[in-house]
């Protein structure tokens, strides 16, 4: 059956979307594939197309009843034959699904992973064997994948036994080598390799690192600006959605999280999708089947946990083709939290052998070998045990430990992988070059190529919202000469190599080596490559900052197009950027009695405390007794003055400066 005539006829569409067409081709023809593209670029179509013109019924196994629900109610719209079978539906209704099934009464079915654990189930769908399979959310298949779901590892097992069907497996993100896991977790056979579409020249990428108590009034001023609206605002917790939709409300925000109210939360969405609210401020539950096109903005104002999520979150910006912005708001308080929120999901080592200890060899209710003991950790650990198939975890709620097997060294793995994408997605947001092609890089390396997208705050740094980029000053060219002859005598330094080559005293900070080279690299003058090697059995990374041809034949450095963003840590007009110019290895005057230092001292370190208790870190995260010792005897009056004292760098006297003087002032 002719696709283009198909589509027409059943889907009502006049031609394909770009890649669409020779994926249907192959699937229709039976290949087995694996489809990799973007949200809102048209998978669904790549399947239920192929499975109209191969006829019979397509098997359709999918993680999200939500997803499901949408999928089928869009498909009895367009008068196919569709239905569901999954853990929210009647089993009179499930079994009247399974009856129109082997009668063949079916185009599409739908069904939930786990349904293919349910005994004999798997055994029905092999009476009358699918024409197609196909695998929704695949990357759910892979440990490396950034949402493994347990249940998917049944079909590698399960789906052999209804071929010769093709089976197509579908995401919106995935990583080279979750790619190659959903290939042979799918058992493909000689699989087309259709990894389409992600870039996206019509989004203008900025990433901004500023503190928490900054990005709600810069969010305001984002969205405050013309055709930022209609706006996606992610946020990390519920209760900042809840808050700054609040103090968004005169913009037309409203909240939308899992914590609220269904029916608000349905009709929040329902309101932003007709234009009844022109701002949704949403927890990362928001955007599953949202399908709206002329999205213009959408804002993190936290660090993503993945690229992977990060990706699919931007991608609902201008889906309809048109400019769109989307901007990143991130500091390093963000990795410690998702830092914190790992060890919570991914306990050590240690802890989750001590739990195995405790789970029987016999089926035994998990209340009774915990009983009232049972914290978060626990429960942690056993999801960990179950999910490395360590232990045998009942619906009806028993354990049973499951008799030798090396699960040790996949759960090390996955847990220091998923640090990695944390530290992945802080690398991205830091890193210089393309915006658009560091993030398509990280899931099709050859669609990446050496392409810029010319619209992002590193190709475009004049049309940046988030980021004031101004031309070098003398000073500022002449640190930016000194680095450029640092890389002509050893090209490929790390920054801190460079750093403490071009800067021994220390001045400009490290902050500023960063903002120069992310100048030079602007400027194609300088390339920043990843590298990496191991240490204790731990893969580490890191850079290395090379010239590139036109680095090295470049003389004068005023002659070239230059723009410079200067780093948070300088603050404009201030005593502390004024004193970074002057006075580049200051030495701080003891001013203070040895009594009056030892009571501020004492004071500094109560502080001290107060902070890291409040930020869950150790305290020498926050300062080290060294430095509040030195802050002590030189009793400081002002920023440039606390600035002078060693390990109190610019950011450290931006953030804490105006709480520490007062401590000061107050022990004199």
């Amino acid at each position: 059956m002719a696709l283009r005539s198909v589509l027409k006829r059943r889907f009502g569409h006049n031609s394909f979307r770009i890649h669409q067409e020779e994926v249907c081709s192959a699937v229709a023809d039976g290949t087995d594939v694996l489809l990799v593209m973007p949200t809102g670029s048209g998978k669904s179509l790549c399947y239920q197309l192929p499975g109209v013109a191969r006829g019979g019924t397509t098997l359709v196994v999918s993680p999200l009843i939500a997803l499901i629900e949408d999928q089928v109610g869009k498909l009895q719209e367009d008068g196919l034959r569709a239905e569901r079978i999954h853990s929210g539906r009647e089993r009179a209704d499930s079994r009247q699904v399974c009856q129109d099934y082997l009668e063949g009464n079916l185009d599409f079915l739908f069904i939930a992973p786990e349904r293919l654990s349910v005994p004999g189930f798997p055994e029905l769908l092999a009476k009358r064997k699918p024409t197609l399979i196909a695998v929704d959310e695949a990357h759910c298949i892979s440990h490396w994948g950034h949402d493994f779901r347990p249940d998917y590892r049944l079909l590698g097992e399960r789906l052999p036994t209804l071929r010769p069907a093709p089976i197509v497996a579908l995401t919106a993100t995935a990583t080279v080598r979750v790619q190659r896991d959903i290939v042979e977790g799918l058992r493909l056979t000689s699989p087309g390799l259709f990894i389409r579409g992600f870039w996206r020249d019509n989004l203008a990428v900025e990433a901004k690192d500023c503190l928490p108590s900054d990005r709600p009034s810069l969010v305001r001023k984002l969205l405050s600006s013309p055709g930022a609206l209609p706006a996606i605002v992610y946020v990390p917790t519920r209760k900042e959605s809840d808050r700054l939709a609040e103090e968004l409300s005169d913009l037309g925000a409203v909240p939308y999280h899992a914590g609220m109210d269904a029916g608000k939360r349905v009709a929040n969405q329902a309101a932003f999708m007709s234009d009844g609210a022109r701002i949704v401020v949403a927890t990362v539950a928001f955007g599953m089947g949202v399908d709206k096109a002329d999205i213009r903005s959408v804002i993190h104002t936290g660090l993503p946990g993945t690229v992977e999520n990060y990706y699919q979150e931007i991608g609902r910006a201008g889906r309809d083709g048109k400019p769109a912005r989307v901007y990143l708001l991130y500091g390093w308080s963000d990795r410690r939290l998702l830092e914190f929120l790992h060890s919570c999901s991914y306990p050590p080592l240690a802890t989750v052998k001590k739990i195995l200890e405790n789970v029987p060899h016999e089926l035994t209710a998990r209340e009774e070998v915990f009983g009232d003991s049972e914290d978060e950790s626990t429960e942690a650990a056993l999801r960990q045990l179950y999910n490395h198939q360590a232990i045998v975890w009942t619906p009806d709620d028993r354990l049973q430990r499951v008799p030798v097997r090396d699960w040790v060294s996949t759960y090390v793995a996955q847990r220091e992988h998923r640090l990695k994408q944390i530290e992945d997605t802080m690398d991205f947001a830091q890193g210089g070059g393309c915006r658009m092609n560091g993030l398509v890089r990280y899931f099709s390396p050859p669609e990446a190529s050496d392409r810029s997208c010319g619209v992002c705050d590193h190709c475009a740094p004049q049309d940046a919202r988030t980021r004031g980029f101004r031309p070098p000053d003398e000073e500022d060219l002449e640190n930016l000469s000194d680095l450029m002859e640092s890389l002509r005598r050893h090209s490929g330094q790390t920054p801190k190599r460079l750093h403490e080559q071009v800067f021994p005293s220390g001045r400009p900070s490290r902050d500023w080596l960063d903002a120069y080279v992310d100048c030079l690299a602007r400027a194609k003058l300088v390339d920043a490559q990843s590298d990496k090697f191991e240490k204790d059995g731990r893969i580490i990374s890191f850079q290395r900052i090379f010239l590139t041809r036109a680095g090295r034949e470049t003389v004068d450095l005023s002659e070239s197009d230059l723009w410079l963003s200067e780093p948070d840590s300088a603050i404009e007009g201030s005593a502390i950027r004024r004193r970074v110019r002057k006075q580049r290895a200051p030495v701080p005057v003891v001013k203070a009695s040895m009594e009056v230092a030892k009571r501020c001292f004492q004071a500094l370190r109560q502080w001290r405390q107060s902070v890291a208790q409040e930020r869950r870190c150790p305290p020498f995260r926050i300062a080290s007794n060294a430095t509040l010792q030195a802050i002590s005897r030189a009793a400081p009056e002002s920023d440039g003055e606390l600035l002078d004292v060693k390990g109190m760098g610019p950011a450290r006297t931006k953030e804490f400066g105006a709480e520490i003087l007062a401590i000061v002032k107050a022990s004199q």
